[in-house]
């Protein structure tokens, strides 16, 4: 008697008998005709471009420029990850590229002309990012001044302040031994395989608790089939990553070893657990989302609106901060142009490509690093086929709009059907 009150998915069946695996695939199926495409488009695309390039250019998949992949998508993936905040609440921040060139200017500056040491001239870095973040988002949420007002007039100011900082344009040699190891130096094998399970024990983990979390609450919990997938495909893909970067990559062995894991690999999966954290698993990531689906609502509800917005822009800048800092290891300089250039539309671009919508309320942290994939490897393999520059900015800026285009084909399905 007891068993036939208990909820249907404690049962593993579905209130019409169906399996759970079916009803599952089912309700995926609706949520995506219903506008939900969630990170659909960027995979299939990351797909896409992977396979077609690696069958015009068979060097596109070599280990050496497996692992360039990471570190010439490394610096706009991180300011990506920042704007994924202020993306959320509908604003938008077009000074992020040269915010990142300005606080890497500070880095630079302080370690070459004053001695300091790395950590100390790190914080600096990043205590100028929340400064630039502080201002920007006063003047956004208490002056009232648009978004991208205030950010256009900030992207003209730090082009100043970059140039001004390097003295005229020179070029700020980076010569400190860890800041170079972000970009330039790789973890041992055996640490890369630690990492990879770690990773695909942690992720487990966190879909099992999810699971029980919701059966103990009476919701339909994912079919543990599924949930099995999914870790299978995880475990696959970083398997073959990991694998593919242990293999040497060195062209004379004799001289120096070139293998094992970047070390900005570790950096950009910490930035993306916190900020996934943040986002998802705190009551302010909550607030971000009211405030960003409606504003009004979002302070009638008790919510500080305002702090809110400007905490936003606060965590966007010392993320670019953050990003500034990884473009300045691979560069191992700062010069005039850091940060800006291509940094910033490539990534608004990652953020969008990745499934954030440009009208807020929709974004993970999760989509700067599917976009950002996706803008390194149309950047990568068309420069792999020979394109000049100007093919690569025409095919990045078509993806960008079939994003954006996407992005508003879901919203009005998603409106349409009621989910909004």
């Amino acid at each position: 008697m007891t068993s036939s009150v208990l909820p249907l998915a404690e049962k593993g069946e579905s209130p019409t008998g169906e399996s759970p695996v079916v009803a599952h695939l089912k309700d995926y199926v609706a949520r995506l005709r219903g506008g939900d495409t969630g990170a659909m488009p960027a995979v299939l695309g990351l797909v896409v471009l992977c396979t077609a390039f690696s069958i015009m250019r068979p060097r596109f998949l070599s280990a050496g420029n497996f692992a360039n992949l990471f570190t010439q998508g490394a610096a706009v993936t991180v300011i990506a990850m920042g704007l994924i905040f202020v993306l959320v609440l509908g604003e938008i921040d077009l000074s992020a590229g040269f915010a990142s060139g300005v606080c890497a200017a500070v880095l630079a500056v302080l370690l070459a002309d004053h001695g300091w040491p790395w950590y100390l001239a790190v914080l600096a870095a990043l205590v100028v990012g929340a400064v630039i973040g502080l201002v920007l988002g006063v003047l956004v949420a208490k002056v009232g001044i648009p978004s991208f007002v205030v950010t256009l007039g900030a992207f003209l100011a730090f082009q100043g302040v970059v140039l001004l900082l390097v003295k005229g344009g020179t070029n700020v040699p980076v010569r400190d031994s860890t800041i170079l190891a972000i970009s330039n130096r790789n973890l041992a094998p055996i640490v890369g395989w630690l990492l990879a399970a770690a990773t695909v024990g942690g992720y487990a983990a966190l879909q099992l608790r999810r699971n029980r979390n919701r059966s103990r609450r009476g919701l339909v919990a994912e079919p543990i089939a599924i949930t099995s997938i999914r870790v299978g495909v995880l475990a696959v893909a970083v398997g073959l990553a990991v694998f593919v970067l242990n293999r040497e990559r060195s062209r004379n062995v004799v001289i120096s070893s070139l293998k094992g894991v970047p070390i900005v690999v570790p950096v950009l999966v910490v930035l993306l657990l916190v900020g996934t954290f943040v986002l998802r698993r705190t009551p302010y990531g909550l607030s971000l989302y009211a405030v960003g689906g409606n504003r009004e609502a979002a302070r009638r509800a008790g919510i500080n609106v305002d702090r809110v917005r400007i905490s936003a822009f606060v965590i966007c800048s010392t993320m670019a901060a953050v990003g500034g800092i990884v473009a300045a290891s691979r560069a191992n300089s700062v010069d005039s142009n850091t940060g800006g250039s291509n940094v910033l539309l490539y990534a608004v671009g990652a953020a969008v490509i990745g499934g954030t919508s440009l009208f807020g309320g929709k974004g993970r942290v999760l989509d700067a690093v599917l976009g950002g994939a996706v803008v390194a490897v149309i950047d990568n393999g068309m420069g792999l086929m020979g394109y000049s520059a100007g093919v690569k900015y025409v095919v990045t800026g078509v993806v960008l709009l079939l994003a954006a285009g996407v992005d508003a084909l879901s919203r009005r399905r998603a409106e349409a059907a009621g989910l909004r």
